[in-house]
């Protein structure tokens, strides 16, 4: 049986800047890390808070942004500015990746690639040498509650075969029912979202999610 090793990563996805500001404060009472989803609108069908809401908060948990909006390297220096350690941008959305990835060398950040769940890994193969992780999306992005797709843990344990030494995280649809079957691809960090923050105590959900897989065979 695969060692689980997995991190649970609280996913903050606000709409405006009071659920951001609810939200956060409840992520800080018991999250050492955080991720902020960033919309735009055009490359998903949603929008969402801003890089300047998070910004104008006074949040003292590191975090990362995962943003999924088309033509990253735009976003970059708000993402420093805003205080984020690392930016994670979808390959999909950025026509040309190493530039966007040397834009955010350049701003002292950290680089995560992102891939939707019917782009192959392969896509990023390429590029694994400049990033430091990759992110599997095991739903269509831009909301809350979206339909797990299964077939991504088939494509994680094939790509970590190859790749064994490649930092990787997955995100969407994660819930208590699955995710030891998650953390058993070997994946560093499991981004939650809903099953944290649309549950009565956020924060007792999301020590029920750790002992799962902290605690699983």
């Amino acid at each position: 049986m695969m060692a689980v090793t997995s991190d649970v990563v609280p996913s903050i996805l606000a709409e405006d800047p009071e659920t951001l500001r609810h939200l956060a404060a409840l992520a800080e009472s018991f999250a050492p890390y955080v991720q902020f989803d960033f919309m735009d609108g055009v490359f998903v069908p949603s929008t969402s808070i801003s890089l300047a809401d998070v910004a104008a908060l006074d949040f003292g948990v590191p975090w990362e942004a995962h943003l999924m909006m088309k033509n990253p390297a735009d976003y970059l220096p708000a993402c420093r500015d805003a205080g984020a350690r690392k930016l994670i941008f979808h390959l999909e959305a950025a026509p040309h990746p190493e530039e966007v990835i040397a834009v955010a060398r350049e701003q002292g950040l950290r680089v995560g690639l992102a891939l939707n769940p019917e782009t192959p890994f392969v896509a990023a193969v390429p590029l694994l040498n400049a990033v430091e992780s990759l992110l599997f999306l095991s739903v269509s992005p831009g909301y809350y509650g979206r339909p797990f797709v299964r077939e991504v843990l088939d494509k994680i344990m094939g790509f970590r075969r190859l790749y064994p030494n490649v930092s990787t995280g997955i995100d969407g649809g994660v819930k208590c029912a699955n995710i030891l079957e998650i953390a058993r691809t070997g994946v560093s960090q499991i981004c939650v979202g809903s099953a944290i923050f649309r549950q009565p105590d956020p924060a007792a959900s999301y020590r029920a999610l750790l002992a799962l897989i902290k605690g699983g065979p």
